[in-house]
């Protein structure tokens, strides 16, 4: 790809990334304040594992079928009006939730629809974010820039559910949702702000604009022609399948012997774990050979599971907490500076968005799966009535409710390693890194000077 740079592209561009980081820093302690009180919200409604999953599946499920027609999407549209409207919607999602609330008509199908609408957006949000990017920031920090937008989701996993605890039980849900449309407000002002490039069109993205739906299938095309980055996205599918499939049940399963003050410690460490974790990656950057860093950190993301489900104690679990919720961002910054620094910035976006959608693909069967799995297998299984109990099995896990649960993360942790081991063993994917070439070069795509001075002013841009 050809580039008019300059040398003082990366310090300005890195100003731009700042700015647009903390407007979602900000968005994002507010939607974590609303999901914390939600989740509260439902079991004291319901009481069961199964509507937790069935949320999960309605956040996620539209991410996964519309990514790639967003991704086509992203790289036709300015990104920066496409992150714009993303953060109205999402905002304007949460002010119907304000609304049904106000008029005593919020139902639990209520929170299905609000999370399947937010997670249209984020389907179009996040390719976005992610492809603008890599026009920001120079190729040597994008590890770093990666661990930064971690410690983003991780300040508000820190913060909001000691915050959202305390509020809920005082105030209720209405506070809460309000907190969240306002922060919505700082992402959006921080995107008026700033001035994000259009990529340069390479001549092998030239070449494949065209008609929408071949646009769609060029990200699956780039992938299958790349056996590295395809294999890796199958290793993600499994990561991500077996993380969820136990994840989506942590409330279920510190709520089944603590009270929403023990949820909220156990998150309150696990984002400040991610931040630690955050923290170590944007001043690291990760290991040199980024597939080595993926591999270690998703294997000890493995044992934090494991350990979270040995026994019906906060101390213990908030201990799994740390060691996953560590491990996350330095596994997840690793993987996304490798993609970054391989895949054309042209083509992006709907690359990414393919990635998205193959390796959050059996996701959904994990949110499907969990409840059922919880409420009607492993928790009869670890049952006091039930043989099981009296095995080795029994004896370290314990008896009763919630134990069932447990039994679910030590068994997705050992899955894991096995699937850690498994990718490991396949040369193509251990490789990538020496048999595909960096498709960016080291600094990020020329701003032109007139939006580096409006920019620096903090005058509004019209991109």
């Amino acid at each position: 790809m050809t580039s008019t740079q300059t040398p003082d592209a990366a310090p300005t561009g890195m100003k731009t990334f700042l700015t647009i980081w903390i407007g979602q820093l900000v968005s994002v302690i507010g939607s974590n304040l609303s999901r914390f009180a939600l989740g509260v919200w439902i079991f004291e409604q319901t009481g069961k594992a199964t509507p937790f999953a069935l949320a999960a599946l309605a956040g996620s499920l539209p991410a996964v079928l519309l990514g790639p027609i967003a991704g086509a999407l992203v790289d036709r549209w300015n990104r920066r009006l496409v992150m714009i409207a993303a953060d109205t919607g999402a905002a304007l999602a949460t002010v119907s939730a304000v609304m049904l609330l106000l008029t005593g008509r919020l139902e639990i199908w209520h929170v299905y629809v609000i999370a399947l609408i937010g997670s249209i957006f984020s389907a179009f949000q996040e390719p976005a974010y992610m492809a603008s990017v890599t026009l920001l920031v120079p190729k040597k920090d994008l590890g770093r820039a990666s661990g930064m937008m971690q410690a983003g989701d991780a300040v508000g996993q820190l913060i909001a559910p000691l915050l959202a605890g305390l509020l809920y039980v005082a105030l209720g849900l209405v506070p809460i949702f309000v907190i969240d449309f306002v922060t919505f407000l700082f992402a959006v002002g921080a995107l008026i702000l700033v001035h994000i490039p259009q990529p340069e069109k390479s001549g092998e993205a030239t070449e494949m604009r065209g008609a929408l739906f071949g646009e769609v299938l060029y990200g699956w095309r780039y992938l299958v022609a790349r056996a590295g980055l395809i294999s890796m996205l199958i290793y993600f599918a499994l990561v991500n399948f077996f993380a969820n499939l136990s994840a989506v049940l942590s409330a279920p399963l510190i709520l089944s012997f603590a009270n929403a003050d023990g949820l909220g410690i156990v998150q309150t460490v696990g984002g400040f774990a991610m931040l630690a974790g955050s923290i170590v990656m944007g001043m690291w950057g990760g290991p040199r050979r980024r597939i080595l860093g993926v591999y270690g950190f998703i294997a000890l993301m493995g044992v934090g599971l494991m350990v979270t489900g040995l026994r019906p104690s906060v101390p213990i679990i908030a201990a799994g907490f740390f060691v996953m919720m560590f491990a996350m961002p330095l596994a997840a910054g690793s993987s996304q500076a490798l993609w970054q620094s391989k895949v054309d910035p042209a083509v992006q976006g709907r690359v990414f968005a393919t990635r998205s959608m193959i390796s959050r693909s059996i996701m959904p069967l994990a949110f499907l799966l969990a409840g059922p799995l919880a409420d009607r297998v492993f928790e009869p299984l670890m049952s006091a009535e039930n043989a099981i109990t009296n095995s080795a099995i029994g004896s370290v896990l314990g008896m009763g409710a919630g134990r069932g649960v447990g039994l679910i993360f030590v068994i997705s942790g050992m899955f894991l390693l096995l699937a850690t081991a498994a990718a490991y063993a396949y040369p193509r994917l251990r490789l990538v890194e020496d048999e595909l070439p960096d498709a960016i070069p080291d600094v990020p795509v020329d701003v032109p000077a007139q939006a580096q001075e409006e920019t620096l002013s903090g005058a509004p841009v019209v991109a």
